[in-house]
């Protein structure tokens, strides 16, 4: 058994016959090589390993799936190496109780017939084909795990094929993200924007979907961080924001110390309560201190952003579960909707107000001052961002009229040109199917008007994460 220090990890093991090993000379140690091959690359995923090697009876398929269960692993592979009994599969997955995928992987793209059948004698014969068996029991284990109502998943090719590997590697990443999500602690701040009714959400949905917890916090707590924060801090964190982003000459001194004031008092509440997510909104009332909190925040919501904190506007719950999803696959997450569009150049513009993700930006992510937040009370400092040019994915966490929770994705392009200069996130976007195509096949599946988009194209992985969830994924582009 090999297990390295990880808190993110999976398990691997092989399956054989024992019977077979008296029989056939050396068939358990290519077989053994084969899976120390998996074991080497799996290994290198980032991920902890824990390999227990070939299980070749329902005694030990027994004792592996308690193994398994008590290291906790999150995502199990199963190498299939040659004939092996489904009792051997069966145990394992009933008592570790985590997601598997089943390698179907023949060790070359085919067998040298020629210099099989120049082999001395009939054994030597059956031991070279079991070698090259790993297709045979499939079919056993996949009918047992159905009738069991166990969920499985499979990879099929040949050990050495890279397309195998990016695929195996996917289901690792989305083990990854399904276990950060489970010990996520999202904060959320303030309430709904009032008659914004496609943002609303059931929380203890989006808790059985995604695990994690909710901490609900206090505009009142904010506003008394704010009052312990020191000048000296307040000073420095001024400084930082002239490095992070573009501050446009406009902005008033007053109001980098007002949104500087407000950043470190959020990380302060970040700290406190150990977030990994938030979603906010407060209407507030004109001229009180909770207006002069929620007024500035923008500056210190995007640093947290881009600090793996993402933080959505509009108490926009839903959303702030895709950011944290691109987020954790390194990809941004940055909060957006699609506000107009650009029919000339066959493109989406898409942007929002409020917080963004500046490392997935062209360039630095500008700091403008406005006179008002359309819709919300207050005035300030807010940030203007293009995404990255390139490939990008667009998530969307959305509810179905049955309450049903499911992925919505598409895959398109950042591309230049002119956008709006009005202190808000812009992007042009052009997708596949063409503009008009993607909103109609967005909007036929009722998502809520705000989505996260991150550089990349994901949908592979995000479809991969919702077979793990047990949600459906629906991918327009």
């Amino acid at each position: 058994m090999v297990i390295s220090n990880s808190e993110f990890t999976v398990g691997l093991f092989g399956i054989g016959l024992e019977a077979y090993w008296e029989q056939f000379d050396g068939l358990k140690a290519s077989l053994e090589t084969y899976l120390e091959t998996v074991a080497g690359r799996l290994a290198k995923s980032g991920a902890g390993l824990m390999n227990l090697g070939l299980i070749d009876s329902p005694e030990k398929a027994l004792q592996a799936g308690h193994t398994f269960r008590q290291a906790d692993v999150d995502l199990l592979f199963l190498q299939v190496t040659t004939y092996a009994l489904s009792a051997t599969v069966l145990p394992v997955l009933q008592r570790a109780k985590v997601p598997v995928v089943l390698l179907n992987l023949s060790p070359e793209a085919a067998i040298d017939y020629d210099h099989f059948n120049q082999l001395p004698n009939r054994r030597a014969m059956t031991g070279q084909w079991l070698r090259y068996c790993s297709a045979c029991p499939v079919p056993e284990i996949a009918n047992v795990l159905r009738r069991a109502g166990i969920p499985f998943y499979e990879v099929t090719g040949t050990l050495h094929d890279e397309e195998v590997w990016k695929e195996i590697s996917e289901w690792v990443e989305a083990a990854r993200v399904q276990r950060v999500m489970a010990h996520n602690r999202m904060g959320l701040m303030g309430h709904y924007y009032s008659g914004m009714l496609d943002i609303y959400t059931d929380l203890t949905k989006q808790l059985i979907t995604f695990g994690g917890h909710m901490e609900m916090l206090e505009v009142d707590e904010l506003t008394g961080l704010r009052k312990s924060v020191t000048d000296h801090a307040v000073k420095e964190r001024v400084n930082e924001f002239l490095q992070v982003f573009e501050v446009q000459p406009d902005c008033l001194e007053t109001e980098l110390t007002r949104a500087a004031r407000t950043s470190l008092a959020l990380d302060e509440l970040a700290n406190r309560y150990k977030l990994g997510s938030m979603a906010y909104y407060y209407k507030g009332y004109a001229q009180n201190d909770h207006e002069d909190t929620m007024s500035s925040v923008i500056l210190g919501t995007t640093l947290l952003t881009a600090q793996g904190i993402p933080v959505a506007g509009e108490y926009e719950v839903k959303n702030a579960q895709a950011m944290k999803i691109l987020d954790v696959l390194g990809a941004g997450g940055s909060f957006t909707e699609y506000y107009a569009m650009d029919y000339t150049d066959d493109v989406v513009l898409m942007g929002h107000d409020g917080p963004a993700h500046f490392k997935i930006g062209e360039g630095k992510t500008i700091v403008r001052p406005l006179d008002v937040y359309h819709g919300k009370v207050g005035r300030g400092l807010a940030v203007e961002m293009q995404v990255k040019h390139g490939p990008i994915t667009c998530l969307s966490v959305v509810e179905n009229f049955g309450g049903e929770v499911f992925f919505l994705v598409a895959e398109g392009a950042s591309v230049p040109g002119p956008i709006l200069k009005i202190g808000n996130t812009n992007s042009r976007y052009r997708f596949p199917i063409g503009a008009k195509a993607f909103v109609h096949s967005w909007n036929s599946h009722g998502p809520a008007h705000h989505c996260a988009v991150g550089v990349g194209h994901l949908s592979a992985v995000i479809h991969k994460l919702g077979h793990l969830l047990g949600i459906q994924t629906i991918q327009v582009c």
